[in-house]
């Protein structure tokens, strides 16, 4: 293996002895609460998100208007949970997904009521359908309401009754935790009728500047079509990805796995969270519901984070809303507030339901990490070899199992192309927003672990599930584990660390899709 300019930073013994990363710094203790009602919180809890997402984004409103099929929720990436589905319905569906699939053959899969059917019994995974008039009975066209839930990036269904083909949506039985790398995001967003109300989480341009995929932001008066161009350009968006940050640039990033989470501070792709109920209530009280972002400790997290370009997006994003008539926000339901905006543990100044949060800690720790895939044995242990040989275990662990290390990594270790320019200095400790030619620091532009006083850079993964991704780093940008690997890449291009040898190259690959736990065969694995 060869390595570019600025190898990482921690050594350890030396490949014979060392299996694992030192570890920098000290882990932080794991609130747990219920397990099983975690389970109930990651599937289909909201905290009331559906005020967002039905009266400000309009999604159900879009998917009735777009006549979305249950053929066409597969094509968003989207996946079934049969066991969810009515067992009348449920028999016609298994026996439609068996046939040639045409309007004749399996007309059910091709009819828009039964999509509404069923997210109304949430089987829809991640779309959680709420009974907000208190009726006993969930009907979407009547006034009840539809929210995200965690499950929707974080959960497949097995196939088991269908696998629509090239990385697309299943239907089957839930398998919570492993990423959802078929979603497409950008497209369910701009599938609500009013996707504009997305604005903060877009690729903007503030300040006569625009950081991102696309050549061109977002602006004031951009219109809906061209917010829906943008979120369905998948070279802009790209699908198993997910633009997580309120910062006005466009830095979608792989969703993640969610198993034993116990293993897996610090969180975020920027390390930016040391403890799980961190990520998890600002997911909910901002991500999942930007309009917090116009509320004053909002609009001082955003002055904290971005200054005058936060000011604009804060000014941008409220004339946006009162436009397109929403009203009623932020929707969240909130059990803290008045918090100091602008820290980890409360960026808006808002926190939700402590409990509900620590039971979902709960359940994402007891998560088995998946099995790995089925390979050659022999293979696998030369590829093990190789991995010790080439000081992989600076960064990443040989057994799965172990917690990974509490640390992270550099962004001038990561990239050797990086050259970042500065473009505004915050107050300590936030060091200053910078950004480099390339996507791949584009996450890190504004959002960092600074505000935690740490630095910049990127917390090491599970190397678990290898064999089912369709994409590698945190931005996607690389398509197989042979190219992340093959020099040919370059040597100015982040993760710069190579096989030259294409028979040891296939080694290390091969071991690295055989690494897993206890859990789940993942599909087509």
């Amino acid at each position: 293996m060869s390595f570019a300019a600025g190898a990482m930073l921690w050594r350890g013994a030396g490949p014979a002895q060392q299996t694992r990363p030192a570890v920098e710094g000290l882990r932080r203790p794991f609130l747990r609460g219920d397990a099983a009602a975690g389970q109930e919180v990651f599937r289909f809890e909201t905290f009331g998100n559906e005020g967002f997402w039905t009266g400000a984004v309009r999604l159900p409103q879009g998917i009735m208007d777009e006549q979305i099929s249950p053929l066409g929720l597969l094509e968003l990436g989207m996946h079934i949970d049969i066991e969810s589905v009515d067992k009348k319905l449920r028999k016609k569906l298994e026996h439609q997904f068996q046939t040639d699939l045409s309007k004749k053959q399996a007309p059910l899969l091709h009819d828009p009521d039964v999509t509404i059917a069923l997210i109304e019994a949430n089987a829809v995974v991640g779309f959680a359908a709420k009974d907000v008039d208190g009726d006993g009975r969930v009907d979407l066209r009547n006034g009840d309401k539809m929210g995200i839930s965690c499950a929707i990036c974080h959960t497949v269904a097995d196939g088991s009754v269908y696998q629509m083909p090239g990385n697309r949506g299943a239907v089957g039985k839930r398998l919570d935790g492993l990423g959802t790398w078929s979603i497409d995001v950008g497209g369910i967003i701009a599938t609500g009728l009013n996707s504009r109300a997305f604005y903060p989480n877009l690729q903007l341009e503030l300040g006569g500047m625009t950081i991102g995929r696309a050549p061109k932001g977002i602006r004031r008066h951009s219109s809906e079509a061209e917010v829906d161009a943008y979120l369905r350009n998948k070279d802009y968006y790209p699908r198993g990805t997910f633009d997580e940050t309120n910062d006005g640039v466009g830095n979608s990033v792989q969703n993640t796995p969610l198993f034993r989470q116990d293993l897996a501070d610090p969180y975020g792709s920027a390390g930016e969270f040391e403890r799980l109920q961190d990520i998890s209530s600002a997911s909910f009280s901002q991500n999942l519901d930007p309009t917090a972002l116009v509320t004053p400790p909002g609009r001082k997290f955003l002055e904290l984070r971005a200054g005058p370009h936060g000011e604009e997006l804060a000014d941008n994003y409220e004339a946006i809303l009162q436009e397109t008539g929403v009203t009623g926000y932020p929707f969240v339901h909130v059990t803290e507030h008045g918090l100091p905006p602008g820290h980890a543990t409360s960026p808006t100044g808002r926190r939700v339901d402590a409990k509900k949060l620590a039971d979902m800690n709960a359940y994402l720790a007891d998560l088995p990490i998946p099995a790995g895939a089925k390979v050659d044995p022999a293979a696998a242990a030369r590829g093990k070899q190789v991995f010790l040989a080439e000081n992989c275990t600076d960064c990443h662990n040989v057994d799965p199992l172990e917690p990974l290390p509490y640390m992270l990594v550099d962004l001038h270790a990561l990239w050797p192309g990086y050259l970042p320019k500065e473009l505004l200095v915050r107050k300590p400790s936030l060091v200053p927003i910078a950004d480099s030619p390339g996507i791949y620091d584009d996450k890190l532009v504004v959002v960092d672990a600074s505000d935690r006083s740490a630095f910049r850079g990127i917390p090491p993964v599970f190397l678990v599930d290898l064999a089912r991704k369709p994409f590698f780093l945190h931005d996607a940008s690389v398509p197989t584990l042979d190219s992340l690997f093959d020099p040919g890449r370059g040597e100015q291009e982040p993760h710069p660390f190579y096989v030259e040898d294409a028979e040891e190259r296939a080694d290390l690959i091969t071991f690295l899709k055989s690494l897993g736990g206890p859990g789940v065969q993942p599909p087509g694995t």
